[in-house]
């Protein structure tokens, strides 16, 4: 039976590509997951590091079990490594993003020195190279040493898990198809299928000596989202007589969808409007070396908003993530980090990077859509790049029939551009009201798309805008304000929400990231776009705008926390609740209670001295505090000049339509 071995644990870590002939004992000993870039990558200036970094690790034999055959695997290494055992050249990946696994078996002594050599450096072959957001360097997801027997379910096909799982719904009944990948059958083995459902009850087996079996589950119960995320299992062993020589299984759900120009996103035949956010994996002073509560804390505040999409962005994100995209039942955009600029010389990575996100990710039933690209034609178009999204287009279909495609079209792209006929759905990320014109010209501008094009399915891939410790009381466009964000979300939930055919929208973004190009609103190397801080220790009030529309879980919140200190006589207070009616105090004075369909409710509060606040909707409550003072305290605006210098210029300006 196969094992596996984690060998996380006491590298030596040197920024070189020196391959040592021993243990480097003056270098600097890490565990991973391992980022070089995790304090440089956020603190501004586009300066972080960006080159070579090597890996060493002893590995006697004795810390493995007895096996036939031995394989490294590695979770993620961005942007490419190159793999050495015992000064000898076995393996280059390029690809940051996805797992990839390389063979040991030939090459292990009794004891043995690995060296990985990873690279993050600038070139014209791997994507990304040109976008908003640090390209961490590093070995910074787990790995592990697979051992196998001679004949083991595949290992060496893009990363994949060795099993294939795909569910076809047929009235109450589901037929799924299970498919195996072996390597090295011998005669008279036999495989094992089973199908065990959430209670662990098997529900279907089959045994025969085919790698495609068929079985059947009667009465299915579907995995339908947020509101019934309901798992299956398939089992597959590898039998040598009565003897399990090898055993793979993969989770997967039985759904139905459709993605419909007037009608959004159906599941199974229900409109089923997605409404969530982008994610971005990394965290502060962590980069994108994270752990399991990291991911599991990102998934709880994404279902504390209410969330039930996330656009899982630029690039593939760790399995344990989309494993609990599956569980707590998020529909999912993946893409491969085909970004910005494109390169000529980078289609075979685009295609490489293609293969691997679909073979890997193939059993989730989460993931609805694969993404082509971002931004591409940001920099100019080509015939090159249209070839190259045909290319990525048919090869998707090719590869996973039963998903969509779809591509997120910078803002500035023209609607008749021939790349936006080449997927099933196109999203436009639009900052109307940030980085140009203003919020009300986001509804009309999809209103014009879907006139003109009524038969392209159309979305929201992104949009938002930055929102930092910054408060006043007549927020304006380009503040960098809380306030404003505030105000800017409120508008663009109340355009984008009430517009069925819109089959997507998905806020930029849920999480502040680091962006080590950006030198803007006062906190340099930061994306701060997010809901939530990339420390995730506090709540944006435009958090809180999202929870009162999508969340069930009963709240009230008052806006403006972080802004106590106000001059005026009079001061508008916000408050967001799901529920019906907001009662607000000020002072144990009641100010009135109000109701409000858009789930937004405006206080006009008198303010002279201290006031407490308290606001009631039901048995929730809230609490904050305003401080009536004659000058404004300049520790809420932002005192940096207007110019700001960011990722897609080399000189300082003031808009940057159409980026993220």
């Amino acid at each position: 039976m196969r094992e596996q071995r984690s060998i996380n644990r006491k590298w030596a870590f040197a920024k070189t590509d020196r391959i040592p002939e021993e243990f480097p004992r003056d270098w600097n000993l890490v565990n991973l997951p391992h980022t070089w870039n995790g304090i440089d990558g956020q603190d501004g200036g586009d300066d972080y590091y960006r080159g070579k970094g090597c890996y060493v690790r002893t590995l006697p034999r004795t810390e493995l079990p007895k096996a036939d055959r031995y394989y490294l695997e590695f979770r993620g290494a961005n942007s490419s490594a190159d793999v050495y055992c015992n000064g000898e050249h076995l393996a280059h990946h390029d690809g940051g993003y996805s797992t990839w696994r390389v063979e040991l078996t030939a090459h292990l002594k009794e004891e043995n020195l690995l060296a990985v050599v990873v690279d993050n450096a600038p070139n014209q072959r791997v994507y990304p190279q040109t976008a908003d957001f640090t390209f961490y360097g590093g070995l910074y997801r787990d790995v592990w040493v697979l051992c196998v027997n001679q004949t083991h379910f595949d290992l060496d096909h893009y990363g994949g898990p060795g099993i294939k799982v795909t569910p076809r719904i047929t009235g109450q009944d589901a037929q799924v198809e299970v498919k195996v990948f072996l390597t090295d059958p011998k005669p008279g083995q036999a495989i094992r299928y089973a199908i065990v459902n959430r209670e662990g009850q098997t529900v279907a087996e089959l045994t025969g000596s085919e790698t495609t079996a068929m079985l059947a589950i009667a009465n299915v119960r579907r995995w339908h989202g947020r509101k019934d995320p309901y798992l299956y299992r398939a089992v597959a062993e590898l039998l040598e007589g009565n003897r399990v020589i090898d055993r793979v299984s993969a989770r997967f759900g039985c759904r139905s969808f459709a993605i419909d120009p007037d009608r959004g996103f159906l599941l199974n035949g229900e409109e089923y409007p997605l409404r969530g956010v982008c994610r971005h994996q990394d965290r502060w002073e962590i980069g994108n070396a994270l752990l399991p509560e990291h991911h599991r804390e990102d998934m709880e505040l994404i279902c504390e908003l209410g969330a039930n999409t996330i656009r899982l962005a630029h690039y593939q994100h760790d399995q344990y993530f989309y494993d609990l995209c599956d569980e707590r039942g998020m529909v999912v955009w993946a893409e491969i980090p085909y970004i910005t600029r494109h390169m000529p010389e980078g289609r075979e990575n685009t295609i490489s990077q293609m293969k691997e996100l679909i073979v890997q990710n193939y059993n989730h039933p989460s993931i609805v859509v694969w993404g082509l690209s971002n931004e591409t034609t940001m920099l100019g178009s080509s015939q090159d790049l249209l070839d190259n999204h045909r290319i990525l287009n048919d090869l998707a279909h090719q590869m996973d029939p039963t998903r969509k495609t779809v591509i997120a079209v910078v803002s500035a792209c023209p609607m008749d551009h021939p790349y936006l006929q080449i997927p099933d759905a196109v999203s436009y990320n639009h900052y109307f009201g940030w980085y140009l014109g203003d919020t009300s010209m986001n509804g009309p501008w999809f209103d014009q798309f879907h006139e003109t094009y009524p038969d392209i399915p159309i979305g929201c891939s992104e949009y938002g805008c930055e929102g930092l410790n910054w408060h006043n009381s007549n927020p304006t466009r380009g503040d960098y304000s809380e306030t404003y964000q505030a105000f800017y979300h409120q508008e663009l939930i109340k355009q984008l929400f009430s517009r069925n055919y819109i089959w997507a929208t998905h806020v930029w973004n849920m999480f502040d990231f680091g962006a080590d190009a950006r030198m803007e609103g006062g906190e340099n190397g930061q994306n701060h776009k997010g809901l939530v801080t990339i420390d995730r220790a506090y709540k944006k009030d435009a958090f809180y705008a999202y929870k009162a529309w999508l969340s069930q879980e009963p709240f009230v919140h008052i806006c403006g926390k972080r802004y106590v200190e106000r001059t005026e006589a009079v001061t508008a207070v916000t408050v967001y609740s799901n529920l019906p009616w907001v009662e607000l105090f000020a002072n144990g004075v009641s100010l009135g209670k109000q109701e409000a369909k858009d789930h937004f409710f405006q206080f006009q509060v008198p303010n002279q001295g201290l006031t407490r606040l308290v606001a009631v909707a039901q048995d929730q409550r809230d609490e904050s505090v305003i401080k009536k003072v004659e000058q404004f305290n300049p520790r809420y605006r932002l005192h940096a000049d207007r110019e700001v210098s960011n990722w897609s210029s080399e000189e300082p300006q003031t808009d940057r339509p159409g980026a993220e």
